[in-house]
């Protein structure tokens, strides 16, 4: 019997925990504390620290099954037999332990005897000079010389900069003739017949800064084995896509679509994206990536938009593609309970930002429509290359589905343009990156200062003010000695009472006091697990192993508690009122505000909002006890406290209980009774991205200065409309009544002035080439009037165009008009006043027989009624 993904996964997890190795959980997709990725893309990334010494391992022997996300080649996906967005690496790794024999011998013994691989069919690739590996796969393992291939450092040699590197070996597996792209296929090629099982990287040197390899005091292994690639092979399937990871996905998709899965190539590339990149996304919203415009959220957008592209391929209705999420749960929900809990959000998710690209697609095409009808009317038969990044980069329109649109109408696109725009995206993007990196550098050199230190003590819960030795000074990322009057830089005190800002509450303010030394601290910030003040010295000089006073600004930061503590109220009421699916999606706590983002699908009543206010202040009027408790992680989560869920925690962790209402995990400064927060006001609700609505609120004497403001307006407003406030919307009813009668008459007035001259106007027609034209302009009128006394005229004549245009200062308006018989000959009122506004600096359309136009160059009103008899001439 075939073995099951999940049997080859729980093989591999009990062979190593038999080598003595600790089993540990996949970490999330998002790095924690690791500003160098954007993604969890490998087995060891979230083992960096144990590698290079930055943090102790729990055991010198690990393994596990990591979930990754790599999208550097995402075109390749759905092309080959083994690329992917989300895959999962099984690994071993050994921390100073075990090294080379062990890994090797481990890993073929695992593969021969757990999956029963034929390892005549093993061809195994070695760093060039590694003899070490050579003798072991060839003198002890038994592989045949011939079959164990060195390559040079790009293919065999881990390394990222300095620090710990080494080679590696690769096990590779013959999957025969049928799969090489000719008769001489060769170890080596490209193609899927060689397919790579299994990577075993020799962790043994440290590269300095001056290109030496100095060897490792701790060898370190470091393994990684694709289980979508090993499962293809074990189940015996030509493709990964193939196996039981996969093809519940592809038959379900199947079961909705005409097209079959091996219909053509195409339309097998269309299924295995869309399972690939649904899976994918489904797991990144399971680990708290929504959406967005940039960072993860705007690679889950990518990818899931080039899902949505590839679901119109297969004919399938949008939205659809939330459908899949129930049989990804169902495959691999009991490994990963967190797209189990998370279904129902995953599936809002993607349903709602497939609505939303499909409604873009919409509007790229119309403008595409509009660029082509441009080109057309000038001959031209290639789209700019900017304006094919502009549909891609503001619209989020494909450049393959420009292309594709374009050659059905028999229009090129200017690919040098677009690479010319698209290099330009990618300057700005270097730039940022180098912003990026200068932060890196800059978060490097404190984690030195905190293992040459101890980490200092944080007092602030419970004081304002506190004694403390400078301990370390940094300008321009380089530690310095001191700081003098009219300086800045960042300080590392031994004690400290300001707040780091974290977990959306903003940094402290406050003063750094000392013998003739005043400094003001601007900001606090946390880096490396050490609280950093930002500190501008006003007197005197600061300078290392000064004692000083070190003083929060108290009303500032009374303010920031009594914010701090209303979001608390806010999450649970939202959740009261809109449903348990309510998940805190980002915060942030000033003192004169809070803003607070949750995960709903639809805008919130103004009813809701009023319920949601209501319930947080007679919570604030119940002046409930807030209460911090010290506990763990599992303690926390037994007492039913609410954690983010893209959030790591550490074992042990601050709680935050406000009476019976409330139970969150924070580390936050609170009030210590509700009633400090005074009252909360609502002033803002809005959607914020697919999915995510945001609140803003303010509390106590800002709640009290928006309502007075509030009252003020009203006050003011009803000055002006001589009444009291208590009887403004019985005078602005009042008011709209009358304002409704006099637009009535109005247009009456109108009716009537549009109809004594149409008589006269119709006097001065002209004709062209036999047909009756009037071109004639109208003081003073609007569309509606000018669409009234065109309608008139049409009545009155026969046969005929009619052109009427109104000035009204700095714009102006064109109605046409054609009446039956000369729509039948061809002549359309749309396309005449498009080209006819144009002249006048505007532009518009409309139905053959009636449009309208504006435009933006009165002036050249003269100009365009030649515009028209050109047009009318030439029909």
């Amino acid at each position: 019997m075939t073995m099951t993904s999940k049997e080859i996964r729980q093989k591999f997890l009990e062979y190593f925990e038999s080598k003595e190795h600790l089993i540990l959980p996949s970490a999330p997709l998002v790095p924690k504390d690791d500003p160098t990725l954007l993604w969890i893309n490998a087995g060891m990334a979230p083992f960096k620290s144990y590698f290079d010494g930055r943090a102790t391992p729990p055991n010198t022997r690990v393994s596990n099954s990591q979930k990754c996300i790599r999208t550097n080649d995402i075109e390749n996906v759905g092309n080959t037999a083994r690329h992917h967005t989300l895959f999962e690496m099984l690994g071993n790794f050994s921390f100073g332990d075990y090294f080379k024999e062990e890994a090797i011998k481990w890993s073929y013994e695992f593969l021969t005897e757990e999956m029963k691989l034929d390892s005549s069919k093993f061809w195994i690739s070695i760093y060039k000079d590694d003899e070490e590996a050579f003798d072991i796969w060839v003198n002890q393992i038994g592989i045949p010389k011939e079959r164990v291939v060195r390559m040079g450092k790009d293919e065999n040699f881990w390394e990222i900069g300095t620090g710990p590197c080494g080679p590696c070996s690769e096990i590779h597996y013959d999957m025969g003739a049928d799969f090489g792209c000719s008769d001489d296929c060769k170890f080596g090629c490209e193609c899927d017949r060689y397919r790579e099982v299994w990577n075993l990287v020799f962790t043994q040197y440290d590269l300095t800064d001056d290109g030496e390899y100095n060897p490792l005091p701790n060898k370190n292994i470091d393994t990684g084995m694709g289980l979508e690639r090993l499962a293809s092979i074990v189940q015996g399937v030509d493709t990964n896509y193939e196996t039981d990871l996969f093809q519940p996905i592809t038959n379900f998709i199947g079961e909705h679509t005409e097209f079959d899965y091996q219909e053509n190539d195409d339309i097998t590339m269309a299924y295995r994206v869309i399972a690939d990149h649904i899976r994918g996304v489904t797991f990144a919203i399971g680990d708290g990536v929504l959406p967005s415009n940039e960072g993860r959220g705007y690679v889950i957008r990518r990818i899931l938009r080039r899902a949505v592209r590839y679901a119109k391929k297969l004919n399938l209705k949008v939205p659809f593609l939330h459908k899949i999420v129930p049989v990804i749960v169902d495959i691999m929900g009991d490994v990963y309970p967190e797209i189990t809990e998370k279904e129902e959000q995953i599936k809002k998710v993607i349903k709602n930002e497939a609505i939303r690209f499909q409604e873009t697609l919409d509007q790229g095409i119309q403008i595409l429509e509009e660029l082509i009808e441009e080109l057309d009317q000038n001959n031209q038969e290639i789209i700019p290359g900017d304006k094919v990044f502009t549909l891609y980069d503001t619209y989020g329109f494909p450049k393959e589905l420009t292309e594709e649109i374009a050659k059905e109408r028999g229009y090129k696109i200017d690919e040098a343009g677009f690479e010319s725009a698209m290099a330009e995206q990618r300057a700005r993007a270097r730039a940022a990156r180098e912003d990026h990196e200068q932060d890196h550098a800059e978060t490097k050199l404190f984690k030195e200062i905190r293992n040459e230190i101890n980490k200092p003590e944080f007092v602030g819960y419970t004081m304002m003010e506190s004694k403390a030795d400078v301990l370390k000074i940094v300008i321009d990322n380089k530690m310095v000695n001191s700081l003098k009057a009219g300086e800045e830089g960042l300080v590392i005190l031994s004690k400290t009472p300001f707040y780091a800002e974290s977990g959306g509450q903003i940094g402290d303010q406050g003063a750094l006091l000392g013998d003739e030394l005043t400094a003001t601290v601007v900001d606090t910030q946390e880096k490396a697990e050490l609280i950093i003040h930002q500190v501008v010295v006003e007197e005197g000089e600061l300078a290392l192993g000064t004692e000083l006073t070190a003083r929060v600004k108290s009303q500032r930061r009374k303010d920031i508690r009594r914010n701090h503590t209303a979001t608390h109220l806010v999450h649970e009421a939202l959740r009261e009122t809109l449903g348990e699916h309510v998940e805190q999606s980002g915060s942030l706590v000033e003192p004169n505000r809070l803003r607070f983002d949750f995960t709903h699908f639809e805008a919130i009543t103004d009813e809701e909002l009023r319920e949601i206010e209501e319930k947080v202040n007679q919570q604030v009027m119940n002046n409930l006890e807030v209460e911090v408790l010290e506990t763990t992680l599992e303690e926390a989560k037994e007492l039913g406290a609410t954690a983010l869920f893209s959030e790591k925690y550490s074992e042990n962790v601050r709680v935050v209980r406000i009476g019976d209402y409330s139970l969150e995990l924070c580390g936050g400064t609170h009030v210590a009774a509700t009633g400090e927060i005074s009252l909360c006001k609502i002033v803002n609700e809005s959607g914020i991205a697919a999915g995510v609505r945001r609140i803003e609120a303010v509390t106590g004497e800002y709640a009290i200065d928006y309502i007075n403001h509030r009252e003020n307006i009203l006050k003011e407003v009803a000055t002006k409309l001589k009444t009291n406030p208590d009887n403004l919307i019985e005078r602005t009813e009042k008011l709209q009544t009358e304002i409704k009668e006099l637009e009535g008459e109005i247009t009456a007035l109108k009716d009537k002035l549009a109809n004594s001259q149409v008589d006269d106007l119709i006097s001065n027609q002209e004709e062209i080439n036999d047909i009756n034209v009037i071109l004639e302009k109208v003081e003073g009128m609007d569309a509606d009037g000018l669409r009234t006394m065109g309608d008139n005229m049409k009545t009155e004549i026969e046969s005929g165009v009619i052109l009427l245009a109104s000035n009204l200062g700095e714009k102006v308006l064109f109605v046409s008009i054609v009446t039956q018989d000369l729509v039948n000959q061809g002549f359309n009122a749309g396309q005449i006043i498009g080209e006819v506004a144009r002249v006048a600096g505007g532009g518009g359309g409309g139905r053959p027989d009636m449009a309208q136009a504006g435009g933006s160059q009165p002036e050249k009103l003269d100009d365009a009624f030649e515009k028209a008899r050109e047009i009318i001439a030439g029909n």
